[in-house]
């Protein structure tokens, strides 16, 4: 027998001699179909994600009360990242650091959740004929391409639209191995009976919610269920409701990965995923009852309108998606409520560390452009917290107070341990896979948390200062000190604008900043200059001078580093 002969055997065998190696060998090839569609998938939401950032983060800081917003924003997040569990995952971590209500959480959820129904169009593209078939050859060309551009190009962005394209690719060539391994189930009696037989509702929904909790993927179960349609008419009761269960217990099973994401978060955090919980069931539950009474839905409703069974399936995914955000976006504050009632609060509220991260979440790792903005708004926290340090520091000193002192140590050490936290969670930010001009943000933040931590060390000395002044009996005329509390002044006006700089993207400001750091600077020489004058003059004792030089000259640093942090 020539080549060609045994490969025609493989592709099309003949059912007497379809035996166990066959059967192995199609099982193989459909687990490896399911293996290169996730991997694809997994390719196509990571580098849209990275693409697609700075939108996401637009996206998302429009987050209002307004409902339709909140609708197309989780609609619109899922669409560009391919994964419903990814967006809820992001909004669990967004509710844990206090950035988004309960009240905006559900319609994002349930966008979410209509956003997911792209995907089994996509298995339907694959599995269907006709115009449908130019579209998957096309798709499936784009692994070829997309591999070819990421290999050649230099750039980040250009690297990841290839291995968005070869993402694709890969989705279509793992739905097109299944689709065509599944067709030995033909030839098997016994395995063709038993899904012809598999129409029980209850059983069906139970497989759909288990399939899918384990997978923790939707996306990936609807795909599947749709290529098993495709490639076997009487799966499942051949014609009729009986599919439509698998796909009410994927959307159930699918809310476990927001589950999990939320164990050891806040109580809102955990609410927030149980109003995901409590969407998807109850959608559910009134799908499952109507389906039971309306036997005929399938035959009416889809049936008579669509011929292919893959494209009923994918209809019905929608269908239900979009009936259940018409149903529930109006009762969002019903769904709030029950998860309040659900998820108690806590007794005994304790208090959060202040060292711990407020802002950035490890649930937003999957996103790193937002985790990058969530690490840079606890980095200025840090920064608030420094000059609040500096502020504490320099009043004590005014008022003479040693006993202030431990107190600025221990805020001083607080910064340290939250600025060692804010490097852990860079680290973590850097080892998920962004880009080179996510990178360089990263690089610059782990500068400015160096600077930050400066300041407070700076804040920290002039403690010492206040004691070698009551220690030593030193004292300044009230003429020096106010000109100290100018430089202060002068000192905070200098933040107030780094802070808007870098995180309001104010650039008009930034010349402003050099021109106060000028001004410490000649401020500094300034107040040197007058006290050695006096110093000669015998006003001023010699034991002041190592007080007052280290102090100014501390102050003066402060504003350098200040200037440091938006130069980088």
């Amino acid at each position: 027998m020539d080549i060609l002969s045994i490969l025609s055997t493989i592709i099309q065998p003949d059912p007497v001699k379809v035996d166990t190696m066959y059967i192995i060998g199609q099982v193989v090839m459909l687990l490896a179909g399911c293996g290169v569609f996730m991997l694809g998938f997994s390719l196509l939401s990571t580098h849209m994600e990275k693409l697609a950032g700075s939108s996401l983060k637009t996206l998302f800081n429009k987050i209002s009360n307004n409902k339709i917003l909140g609708l197309l924003i989780g609609m619109g997040t899922t669409i560009i990242i391919q994964s419903s569990s990814v967006t809820t995952v992001m909004v669990v971590g967004f509710v844990n650091m206090g950035i988004m209500t309960l009240t905006q959480v559900v319609p994002v959820i349930i966008g979410a959740n209509i956003g997911t129904t792209i995907t089994a169009y996509l298995a339907g593209i694959s599995v269907a004929g006709g115009v449908a078939d130019l579209i998957n050859y096309v798709c499936l060309a784009c692994l070829y391409v997309g591999v070819f551009v990421e290999m050649f190009s230099k750039k980040d962005k250009k690297k990841s639209l290839g291995l968005i394209l070869a993402g694709l690719g890969a989705v279509f060539l793992g739905l097109e191995t299944m689709s065509s391994s599944m067709g030995f189930i033909e030839y098997i009696p016994a395995v063709r009976d038993f899904l012809a037989s598999f129409d029980n509702p209850i059983l069906l929904l139970l497989l759909g919610v288990g399939f899918t909790a384990i997978i923790q993927s939707s996306s990936v179960v609807t795909s599947l269920i749709v290529a098993i349609v495709a490639a076997t008419p009487t799966a499942f009761g051949g014609s009729g409701n009986a599919v439509y269960f698998l796909i009410l217990g994927s959307n159930i099973g699918t809310c476990v990965t927001a589950l999990i994401s939320s164990v050891g978060t806040s109580t809102n955090a955990r609410r927030a995923s149980m109003i995901h919980l409590l969407f998807n069931t109850f959608g559910a539950i009134i799908f499952s009852v109507m389906l039971l009474i309306w036997k005929d839905f399938s035959k009416t409703c889809l049936e008579s309108w669509i011929n292919d069974r893959e494209w009923q399936t994918c209809a019905f995914h929608t269908i239900f998606n979009t009936t259940c955000a018409l149903i529930f976006l109006p009762l969002s504050g019903v769904l709030v409520k029950l998860s309040t009632i659900l998820i108690k609060d806590k007794k005994v509220q304790e208090e959060k560390d202040p060292s711990e991260l407020v802002y950035m979440d490890k649930r937003l790792l999957s996103s790193p452009s937002i985790a990058i903005g969530m690490v840079k708004k606890d980095v200025f926290r840090m920064a608030d917290m420094s000059m609040e340090c500096l502020d504490f520091a320099f009043d004590k000193f005014l008022k003479r107070d040693i006993d202030a002192i431990p107190e600025i140590e221990a805020k001083t050490d607080v910064i340290s341990k939250l600025g060692k936290n804010i490097t852990n969670a860079l680290v973590d930010v850097s080892s998920s896979q962004s880009a080179l001009d996510l990178e360089k943000q990263v690089n610059d933040l782990h500068e400015n948390v160096g600077d930050i931590v400066r300041v407070a060390e700076l804040a920290e000395n002039l403690a010492k200062y206040t004691r070698k002044e009551v220690n030593e009996d030193i004292h300044f005329s009230e003429d020096m000190l106010e000109k100290l509390k100018e430089m202060c002044g002068l000192l905070h006006q200098q933040y107030d604008l780094v802070k808007n700089i870098s995180l309001e993207c104010v650039e008009k400001s930034r010349e402003k900043v050099d021109e106060l750091e000028d001004a410490i600077d000649n401020m500094r020489r300034s107040l040197v200059s007058e006290h050695i004058e006096r110093l000669s003059q015998g006003k001023c004792k010699p034991e002041n001078n190592a007080i007052f030089i280290n102090l100014v000259s501390n102050l003066e640093r402060i504003g350098d580093h200040l200037s440091y942090i938006v130069r980088v």
